[in-house]
């Protein structure tokens, strides 16, 4: 069992803004952190991931669309959808879901 406050003091290592802490071949789990200067250069994922704001506030551009989003939001982004977080205001840190687990369906 993991509990949310936990979940917030995972930190970044060795520069990595991203750590994943859970894997099965149905899903993956990680937390994402940026802070305001860091860019978002992840590219479009071939699973389905789901997004949950643990920290901070921002705006994700989805496939062109802005959303602003804040802590307690959930947010899908399907498959293959261009996808980035901009606008970081503070420390920035989300839960993110991956299913199945990330790379699993890449060729």
């Amino acid at each position: 069992m993991l509990k949310i406050k936990e979940l917030l003091k995972v930190t970044p290592i060795n520069g990595r803004k991203y750590c994943e802490f859970l894997r099965e071949n149905s899903m993956s789990l990680g937390i994402y952190t940026l802070g305001e200067k860091d860019l978002d250069e992840q590219l479009p994922h071939s699973e389905d991931e789901v997004y949950i704001i643990l920290e901070g506030e921002a705006l994700i551009n989805i496939d062109g669309e802005n959303k602003a989003v804040k802590e307690g939001d959930v947010i899908f982004v399907p498959a293959f959808t261009p996808h980035f977080f901009t606008r970081i205001n503070g420390i920035f840190k989300t839960l993110v879901i991956f299913s199945p687990a990330e790379y699993t369906n890449q060729k």
